[in-house]
């Protein structure tokens, strides 16, 4: 049987950051919406959007949310190599 190969985010249309919290925390891997991003603002609206997430994450965990210190996008994964 064929092994299902998956696609990229890119591919399927998400874009991947890593987020540095004031706390010293990490979040890998954010997924956001490629429509979100390009033109004029650059990646300002994954910010926003990140933060809005963290705000509902927050709430359902009953805690405050996070302060973002950074945000990066992260690095595209290595296509693995099929078994022979």
């Amino acid at each position: 049987m064929a092994k299902r190969v998956k696609s990229l985010p890119q591919e399927r249309g998400t874009i991947l950051f890593d987020v540095l919290f004031e706390d010293g925390s990490r979040a890998s891997n954010r997924r956001i919406p490629m429509e979100l991003l390009g033109g004029l603002d650059g990646d300002v609206p994954a910010h926003e959007f990140i933060a809005q997430q963290e705000a509902e994450i927050a709430e359902k965990a009953g805690r405050p949310p996070r302060v973002i210190q950074s945000l990066t996008r992260s690095a595209k994964p290595e296509p693995k190599q099929p078994r022979s």
